[in-house]
Protein backbone atom coordinates (compact mmCIF):
# COMPACT_ATOMS: atom_id res chain seq x y z
CA UNK A 1 0.00 0.00 0.00
CA UNK A 2 2.74 2.21 0.33
CA UNK A 3 4.58 2.98 -3.18
CA UNK A 4 7.71 5.69 -2.19
CA UNK A 5 10.70 5.00 -2.83
CA UNK A 6 13.85 3.73 -1.11
CA UNK A 7 15.55 5.65 1.38
CA UNK A 8 16.15 6.34 5.31
CA UNK A 9 12.74 6.96 6.76
CA UNK A 10 13.43 6.75 10.45
CA UNK A 11 17.45 8.63 11.51
CA UNK A 12 17.35 8.50 15.08
CA UNK A 13 21.36 10.33 15.93
CA UNK A 14 22.83 9.92 19.46
CA UNK A 15 19.72 9.21 21.23
CA UNK A 16 20.32 8.86 25.31
CA UNK A 17 18.13 8.97 27.79
CA UNK A 18 18.77 9.38 31.79
CA UNK A 19 15.56 9.03 34.38
CA UNK A 20 15.80 9.54 38.16
CA UNK A 21 14.64 6.42 40.22
CA UNK A 22 12.54 6.22 43.12
CA UNK A 23 15.53 6.60 45.55
CA UNK A 24 16.36 9.92 43.58
CA UNK A 25 19.36 8.47 41.72
CA UNK A 26 19.89 8.89 37.71
CA UNK A 27 19.80 5.85 35.46
CA UNK A 28 21.42 5.82 32.40
CA UNK A 29 18.59 3.66 30.54
CA UNK A 30 20.05 4.31 26.56
CA UNK A 31 23.27 5.52 25.56
CA UNK A 32 24.43 6.75 22.25
CA UNK A 33 21.44 4.63 20.27
CA UNK A 34 21.92 6.16 16.18
CA UNK A 35 20.26 4.18 14.05
CA UNK A 36 18.71 4.38 10.00
CA UNK A 37 15.89 2.81 8.87
CA UNK A 38 14.99 2.61 5.21
CA UNK A 39 11.54 2.82 3.63
CA UNK A 40 9.63 -0.49 3.75
CA UNK A 41 12.05 -2.12 6.03
CA UNK A 42 11.04 -4.25 9.18
CA UNK A 43 13.17 -3.62 11.93
CA UNK A 44 13.08 -5.41 15.02
CA UNK A 45 15.17 -4.32 18.97
CA UNK A 46 15.77 -7.17 20.88
CA UNK A 47 17.94 -7.32 23.76
CA UNK A 48 17.67 -8.67 27.27
CA UNK A 49 15.18 -7.41 30.16
CA UNK A 50 15.93 -3.26 30.88
CA UNK A 51 17.66 -2.42 28.20
CA UNK A 52 15.83 -0.02 26.96
CA UNK A 53 13.93 -1.47 23.64
CA UNK A 54 9.96 0.15 25.08
CA UNK A 55 11.86 3.18 25.99
CA UNK A 56 13.74 4.18 22.61
CA UNK A 57 9.91 2.87 20.91
CA UNK A 58 8.57 5.16 22.61
CA UNK A 59 10.40 7.99 22.20
CA UNK A 60 10.68 7.45 18.26
CA UNK A 61 6.94 7.58 18.70
CA UNK A 62 6.40 10.47 20.87
CA UNK A 63 5.72 9.51 24.07
CA UNK A 64 9.02 9.89 25.82
CA UNK A 65 11.60 12.55 25.41
CA UNK A 66 15.10 11.88 25.03
CA UNK A 67 17.56 13.13 27.23
CA UNK A 68 19.97 13.61 24.17
CA UNK A 69 20.26 13.22 20.10
CA UNK A 70 17.65 13.70 17.67
CA UNK A 71 15.00 11.87 16.00
CA UNK A 72 13.76 12.30 12.61
CA UNK A 73 10.74 10.47 11.06
CA UNK A 74 9.77 10.88 7.33
CA UNK A 75 11.62 13.97 6.98
CA UNK A 76 10.42 15.79 10.25
CA UNK A 77 12.11 16.07 13.59
CA UNK A 78 10.22 14.34 15.98
CA UNK A 79 8.59 16.32 19.08
CA UNK A 80 5.70 14.92 20.14
CA UNK A 81 3.50 11.90 18.74
CA UNK A 82 1.90 12.14 15.48
CA UNK A 83 -0.03 10.60 12.36
CA UNK A 84 3.36 9.47 10.53
CA UNK A 85 3.50 7.06 12.92
CA UNK A 86 1.26 4.39 14.07
CA UNK A 87 1.32 2.55 17.21
CA UNK A 88 0.50 -0.93 18.12
CA UNK A 89 0.59 -1.89 22.11
CA UNK A 90 0.88 -5.18 23.61
CA UNK A 91 -2.73 -5.04 25.06
CA UNK A 92 -4.40 -4.35 21.82
CA UNK A 93 -5.79 -0.90 23.18
CA UNK A 94 -9.02 -1.15 21.46
CA UNK A 95 -12.41 0.90 22.23
CA UNK A 96 -14.36 -2.18 24.12
CA UNK A 97 -17.69 0.16 23.07
CA UNK A 98 -16.77 0.24 19.46
CA UNK A 99 -17.33 -2.53 16.94
CA UNK A 100 -14.42 -4.11 15.38
CA UNK A 101 -15.43 -1.43 12.24
CA UNK A 102 -15.94 1.41 14.85
CA UNK A 103 -12.42 0.90 16.39
CA UNK A 104 -10.53 0.35 12.54
CA UNK A 105 -12.56 3.87 11.48
CA UNK A 106 -11.63 5.74 14.88
CA UNK A 107 -8.42 7.64 14.02
CA UNK A 108 -10.04 8.45 11.00
CA UNK A 109 -13.16 9.98 12.55
CA UNK A 110 -10.76 11.85 14.98
CA UNK A 111 -9.47 13.32 11.88
CA UNK A 112 -12.81 14.38 11.09
CA UNK A 113 -13.77 12.31 7.41
CA UNK A 114 -16.72 12.03 6.88
CA UNK A 115 -18.58 8.78 7.88
CA UNK A 116 -19.26 7.03 4.51
CA UNK A 117 -15.65 7.87 3.66
CA UNK A 118 -14.08 6.73 6.68
CA UNK A 119 -16.17 3.57 6.77
CA UNK A 120 -15.31 2.70 3.28
CA UNK A 121 -11.76 3.01 4.15
CA UNK A 122 -11.92 1.18 7.13
CA UNK A 123 -13.54 -1.97 5.43
CA UNK A 124 -10.45 -2.13 3.55
CA UNK A 125 -8.48 -2.75 6.52
CA UNK A 126 -10.95 -5.07 8.15
CA UNK A 127 -10.69 -7.17 5.11
CA UNK A 128 -7.09 -6.58 4.68
CA UNK A 129 -6.46 -8.60 7.87
CA UNK A 130 -8.65 -11.04 7.14
CA UNK A 131 -12.02 -9.94 9.33
CA UNK A 132 -14.24 -9.64 6.98
CA UNK A 133 -17.38 -10.73 8.82
CA UNK A 134 -16.93 -9.46 12.15
CA UNK A 135 -17.18 -5.98 11.41
CA UNK A 136 -20.41 -5.48 14.03
CA UNK A 137 -18.55 -7.50 16.64
CA UNK A 138 -17.11 -5.94 19.81
CA UNK A 139 -14.23 -6.62 21.16
CA UNK A 140 -14.69 -9.12 24.31
CA UNK A 141 -16.19 -11.22 20.89
CA UNK A 142 -13.19 -11.65 19.24
CA UNK A 143 -10.36 -13.78 20.28
CA UNK A 144 -7.12 -11.93 21.45
CA UNK A 145 -5.33 -12.35 17.86
CA UNK A 146 -7.90 -11.07 16.26
CA UNK A 147 -8.19 -7.84 18.70
CA UNK A 148 -4.63 -7.84 17.54
CA UNK A 149 -5.64 -7.91 14.28
CA UNK A 150 -8.26 -5.05 14.49
CA UNK A 151 -5.70 -2.74 16.44
CA UNK A 152 -3.10 -3.94 13.28
CA UNK A 153 -5.65 -3.02 10.82
CA UNK A 154 -6.78 0.67 12.69
CA UNK A 155 -3.08 1.46 12.88
CA UNK A 156 -2.51 1.04 9.26
CA UNK A 157 -5.88 3.03 8.20
CA UNK A 158 -4.23 6.45 9.33
CA UNK A 159 -1.86 5.96 6.95
CA UNK A 160 1.49 6.41 8.89
CA UNK A 161 4.51 6.06 7.27
CA UNK A 162 5.79 4.03 10.10
CA UNK A 163 4.12 1.62 12.18
CA UNK A 164 5.64 0.91 16.30
CA UNK A 165 4.72 -2.62 17.51
CA UNK A 166 5.23 -2.80 21.16
CA UNK A 167 5.57 -6.78 22.00
CA UNK A 168 2.26 -6.76 20.38
CA UNK A 169 2.17 -10.46 21.14
CA UNK A 170 3.73 -11.11 23.99
CA UNK A 171 0.33 -11.63 26.10
CA UNK A 172 -0.68 -14.39 23.66
CA UNK A 173 -0.45 -17.88 23.86
CA UNK A 174 2.14 -19.60 22.52
CA UNK A 175 0.62 -21.29 19.52
CA UNK A 176 -1.38 -18.41 18.57
CA UNK A 177 1.56 -15.95 18.77
CA UNK A 178 3.07 -18.00 15.87
CA UNK A 179 0.11 -18.35 13.98
CA UNK A 180 0.01 -14.92 14.35
CA UNK A 181 3.52 -14.17 13.40
CA UNK A 182 2.98 -15.77 10.33
CA UNK A 183 -0.10 -13.85 9.17
CA UNK A 184 0.64 -10.56 10.56
CA UNK A 185 4.35 -10.81 9.33
CA UNK A 186 2.45 -11.74 5.73
CA UNK A 187 0.15 -8.26 6.02
CA UNK A 188 2.50 -5.93 6.97
CA UNK A 189 5.20 -7.09 3.69
CA UNK A 190 2.19 -7.11 1.35
CA UNK A 191 1.33 -3.45 2.86
CA UNK A 192 5.11 -2.93 2.44
CA UNK A 193 5.17 -1.23 5.41
CA UNK A 194 8.20 0.31 7.36
CA UNK A 195 7.93 -1.35 11.31
CA UNK A 196 9.79 -0.56 14.14
CA UNK A 197 9.11 -3.61 16.49
CA UNK A 198 10.27 -4.38 19.86
CA UNK A 199 10.57 -7.83 21.38
CA UNK A 200 12.25 -9.92 24.08
CA UNK A 201 12.48 -13.01 21.83
CA UNK A 202 15.07 -13.60 19.11
CA UNK A 203 13.15 -16.39 17.65
CA UNK A 204 10.27 -13.49 16.82
CA UNK A 205 12.86 -11.19 15.58
CA UNK A 206 14.96 -13.10 12.95
CA UNK A 207 10.86 -15.03 11.90
CA UNK A 208 9.43 -11.31 11.34
CA UNK A 209 12.44 -8.99 10.48
CA UNK A 210 14.42 -7.81 7.94
CA UNK A 211 16.86 -6.77 10.07
CA UNK A 212 17.66 -6.92 13.43
CA UNK A 213 18.94 -4.71 15.73
CA UNK A 214 20.37 -6.24 19.09
CA UNK A 215 21.03 -3.72 22.48
CA UNK A 216 23.68 -4.68 25.59
CA UNK A 217 21.88 -4.61 29.03
CA UNK A 218 21.52 -1.48 30.64
CA UNK A 219 22.41 1.31 29.12
CA UNK A 220 21.05 0.54 26.25
CA UNK A 221 24.08 0.79 23.65
CA UNK A 222 23.86 -1.25 20.31
CA UNK A 223 25.35 -4.84 20.33
CA UNK A 224 25.06 -5.88 16.56
CA UNK A 225 23.36 -4.72 13.72
CA UNK A 226 22.15 -8.01 11.69
CA UNK A 227 20.64 -8.69 8.32
CA UNK A 228 17.76 -11.63 7.85
CA UNK A 229 18.43 -13.75 4.85
CA UNK A 230 15.42 -15.62 4.98
CA UNK A 231 12.58 -16.11 1.64
CA UNK A 232 9.13 -14.13 1.82
CA UNK A 233 6.32 -15.12 2.63
CA UNK A 234 7.66 -17.27 5.78
CA UNK A 235 6.27 -20.33 7.39
CA UNK A 236 7.43 -21.38 10.88
CA UNK A 237 7.53 -24.96 9.27
CA UNK A 238 10.31 -24.39 7.17
CA UNK A 239 11.87 -21.50 8.91
CA UNK A 240 12.64 -23.22 12.35
CA UNK A 241 14.70 -26.17 10.00
CA UNK A 242 16.62 -23.10 7.99
CA UNK A 243 19.93 -23.34 9.39
CA UNK A 244 19.81 -19.36 8.33
CA UNK A 245 17.72 -19.23 10.71
CA UNK A 246 19.22 -20.89 13.90
CA UNK A 247 22.87 -19.45 12.70
CA UNK A 248 21.43 -16.00 13.30
CA UNK A 249 19.71 -16.24 16.33
CA UNK A 250 22.69 -18.20 17.54
CA UNK A 251 25.11 -14.65 16.56
CA UNK A 252 22.25 -12.72 18.08
CA UNK A 253 22.72 -14.27 21.38
CA UNK A 254 26.11 -14.27 21.50
CA UNK A 255 26.19 -10.34 20.81
CA UNK A 256 24.76 -9.76 23.79
CA UNK A 257 25.86 -12.71 26.10
CA UNK A 258 22.54 -14.15 26.69
CA UNK A 259 21.98 -18.11 27.04
CA UNK A 260 20.23 -20.20 24.01
CA UNK A 261 16.96 -20.27 26.60
CA UNK A 262 15.81 -16.50 26.15
CA UNK A 263 15.31 -17.35 22.20
CA UNK A 264 12.84 -20.18 22.86
CA UNK A 265 9.03 -19.30 22.01
CA UNK A 266 7.98 -22.66 20.75
CA UNK A 267 4.39 -23.73 21.53
CA UNK A 268 6.02 -27.53 22.02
Amino acid sequence: MNSEPAGAILIADRIGKIYTDPTGTDVIALSEISLAIERHEFVSLVGPSGCGKSTFLRIVAGLDRQTSGTVEADGKRVSGPGADRGMVFQEYALLPWKTTIGNVAFGLQLKGMAKPERLRIAQTFVDFVGLAGFEQKYPHQLSGGMRQRAAVARALANGPAILLMDEPFAAIDAIMRRRLQEEIGEILANARMTVLFVTHSVDEAVFLSDRVIALSGRPGRIAGDFRVDLPRPRRWAAVAKDERFTDLRDRLLESFGQEPEMAVDSPA
